[in-house]
């Protein structure tokens, strides 16, 4: 007669330390952030990517960002493009955008987003241009795609309006 224990011991232990690892296999949580190198692309070289322009432009407004990073979302992002979007306020923190589809992110690093920051937010599929970050922490599920330097004032020139979305050449 056998032990019970000898069979179903060994198998909750895999089962218990499976369960404390990231589907990617670290031990990363949705608390930490990641390092530099995950935020900037590829370390020790260019990528296809990373310093790509993309413009964000009425008949009498623009916003220029400049891709920061290579990762899933951002290259299924400019896949996307040309396309055509309306931007609007949100919460005070940020200008948004809905896109017509949700964008691939496997794969795609979360970030402590800061001012200046385009980010994806996955839960809604939305981009966000932050202008107040304050308050606003890191999270797997806002992804880092570019920077850009425009004020306020400047965003919400976009506002209200059809918003052209392209790489400049």
């Amino acid at each position: 007669m056998t032990k019970p224990f000898s069979v179903v011991g060994p198998l909750l232990s895999v089962l218990a330390l499976a369960a404390c690892t990231t589907p990617g296999g670290g031990g990363a949580s949705a608390s930490s952030p990641p390092s530099d190198a995950a935020r900037s692309g590829p370390a020790g070289g260019a990528d296809r990517t990373t310093g790509t322009v993309v413009r964000f432009a009425t008949s009498t407004a623009s916003v220029d960002v400049t891709i920061g990073a290579d990762n899933p979302a951002v290259r299924d992002f400019l896949g996307m493009l040309p396309l055509t979007v309306e931007v609007e306020e949100f919460a005070g923190k940020e200008k948004i955008v809905r896109l017509p589809r949700e964008l691939r992110h496997e794969g795609a690093p979360g970030s402590d987003p800061e001012d200046g920051d385009l980010i994806y937010f996955v839960p809604w599929g939305n981009l966000g241009f932050y202008y107040d970050a304050s308050g606003i922490g890191y999270s797997d599920q806002t992804i880092h795609l570019g920077t850009y330097q425009a004020t306020r004032a400047e965003l919400a020139r976009l506002e209200g309006q059809r918003v052209t979305v392209a790489v400049v050449d």
